[in-house]
């Protein structure tokens, strides 16, 4: 049996209000692009919480990285920020959003500390494996990104594509 390589999508934005529905776009593209339709909606809202959460609750830096990993069979998504402070799930409803909504929407999440601050993540399996191709990871372009935001400074979001 062969295994197929793994895709990757890597974007690092500066987290703000205006920046997500930004970062929903180019998500939904390339998750799109690995043919996970059906995902689009739940990964774009639990990844919407997780940025919103850098806006609200990162100290200093608000820069982050959002992280796709597609095997064939699981999903696994990351918000990784700058601050050390570890989230706290508080409630086990999601009244007002935040990590409660995305461990609703996902099969499993937590988090982990790094050296440089921590990262979020959470995952979703699809029951039969699908095809993950997407050719030479040098001839896969990047997801265009759609209605810019006024004043974006040229290289304002910086995105990576590759096949591991």
């Amino acid at each position: 049996m062969h295994d197929q390589p793994a895709c990757r999508y890597v974007l690092e934005v500066q987290a703000s209000a205006q920046r997500i529905p930004q970062v929903r776009r180019i998500l939904a593209a390339h998750l799109r692009h690995w043919a996970l339709n059906a995902h689009v909606p739940p990964v774009c809202r639990a990844v919407d919480e997780l940025i919103g959460n850098v806006v609200r609750h990162a100290r200093g830096d608000k820069s982050c990285e959002v992280e796709l990993r597609w095997t064939g069979r699981q999903l696994v998504v990351s918000v990784a920020d700058r601050d050390h402070r570890m989230p706290q799930l508080t409630g086990c409803r999601p009244p007002k959003g935040g990590l409660a909504t995305v461990a609703l929407l996902s099969d499993s999440w937590g988090t982990c500390a790094t050296p440089s601050g921590k990262v979020v993540w959470f995952s979703r399996y699809v029951k039969e494996a699908q095809r993950v191709g997407l050719g030479d990871a040098s001839t896969a372009p990047a997801a265009p990104e759609a209605n810019p935001l006024p004043g974006t400074p040229p290289g304002g979001v910086r995105t990576t594509t590759s096949v591991a």
